[in-house]
């Protein structure tokens, strides 16, 4: 039923255009009224006069003499006195409802325009405030509307605006410090870690027991690496953007598959690219994490003598990269879920040691921090393919 409701015509115009049609209706239906209560008044009051003097034309008219000339009988005159009065009054109401007519279709006219402007007048200052919400971002929550006026239900809906930036300002302050300080203090330990046990396996005198415990600590303070790497960088790419440049994704891919070529691989792949320029609007560093974890989990999750497919295309205002890959076979249902942070498929993800699960988080966290969006699908053959679009420049 709601549904309904919103495919009227009258729900599809906008606000200003409905309270102007409600100001000019109201104006029509209450002219309407007031002329036909005119109209039907005069008729009712020529009508009362007119007959009234036609019964003292009766009364008052001389009696015939005998031997007088012919004259024409009295009942006579009164029914032509009585037809010209009756054509005339008429002719009189029907002059009335033409003027009538035409001077409230033009004040009509006139009412749309001036309850146009009443309405204009009156939803200004909620332009104001849907203009300043629209052009707020993270990094403007210090602009205010600041509305001046009395104290009406527009005034409280700003201040109650303004009141809701405060709050949502000093929470982003808060989580740019938190990942700030996050950073600092949970990468030293663990480079301090690192340093440790990297000089204690240079140490000549250690036994081969605590060069194997140190290799195994060296891995797993790797991994603590990685995950640290990935969570902070996940929240960095929800964050407002604060460097947007006009940027060739076909140079980033291409510099991105550099780096995997050099990558010692523990499977040998075949790597295909068909890449052509498209420009990206947006941060040259996250575009380039976006688009190396796209082929680094599509290198990881593969088969042994498998491939991998980047391509790089335009398409309608977007540049779109695709990433596919052999490799296992992925339940349809589950594609979702990989975009969801340390998600991984049973078998093979669950159990490597490879990956914290947010390389696909952090592209998708990318994509929507540009204005883009990610979608994924399984190949019937095994491996996922997944195409990531970013909006161009001026689109």
């Amino acid at each position: 039923m709601s549904g309904a409701r919103l495919l009227l015509p009258w729900n599809r115009l906008g606000l200003r255009m409905r309270l102007t049609l409600l100001y000019g209706g109201l104006f029509f239906v209450a002219g309407s009224l007031l002329l036909w209560s005119t109209y039907l008044l005069t008729a009712r009051a020529l009508t009362d006069r007119f007959a009234g003097a036609g019964m003292k034309i009766v009364t008052a008219g001389p009696a015939k003499t005998p031997g007088a000339a012919e004259m024409p009988d009295l009942d006579v005159l009164f029914q032509r006195a009585q037809v010209d009065v009756n054509k005339r009054a008429e002719g009189v109401l029907e002059e009335m409802l033409r003027s009538s007519v035409a001077i409230m279709v033009l004040i009509g006219l006139v009412a749309l325009l001036l309850g146009y402007l009443v309405a204009d007048r009156a939803l200004r200052p909620l332009d104001r405030v849907t203009e300043t919400a629209q052009r707020l971002s993270e990094s403007t929550l210090h602009e205010r509307i600041a509305l001046n006026g009395p104290p009406d239900e527009v005034k409280r809906l700003a201040d109650t605006f303004d009141a809701m930036l405060d709050r949502l300002h000093r929470v982003f302050d808060g989580q740019r410090r938190f990942i700030a300080n996050a950073s600092h203090e949970l990468r030293t330990p663990l480079a301090i870690n690192r340093t440790v046990l990297e000089v204690s396996l240079e140490e000549p005198a250690a036994s081969e027991d605590l060069k194997a415990l140190a290799r195994a600590l060296l891995g797993t303070n790797a991994r603590y690496e990685r995950l640290i790497e990935g969570l902070l960088l996940l929240a960095q790419s929800e964050q407002e953007l604060d460097t947007r440049k006009t940027v060739d994704v076909a140079q980033v891919a291409g510099t991105v598959l550099e780096q995997i070529r050099l990558q010692r691989r523990r499977r040998p792949l075949t790597v295909h690219q068909d890449l052509v320029p498209a420009l990206a609007l947006g941060d040259p560093l996250l575009l380039e994490r976006c688009v190396f974890n796209l082929v680094e989990n599509a290198v990881k999750y593969n088969v042994r003598d498998g491939q991998v497919w980047v391509r790089l295309r335009q398409e309608d205002g977007w540049a779109v990269v695709t990433v596919d890959n052999t490799g296992p076979a992925v339940p349809p249902y589950e594609v979702e879920d990989l975009f969801e942070p340390f998600r991984r498929l049973q078998g093979d993800r669950v159990r490597s040691a490879r990956g914290a699960g947010l390389g696909l988080s952090i592209v998708r966290a990318i994509a929507d921090a540009h204005g883009g969006a990610v979608t994924a699908s399984a190949r019937p053959e095994g491996g996922l393919s997944v195409t990531v679009r970013l909006p161009r420049p001026g689109s």
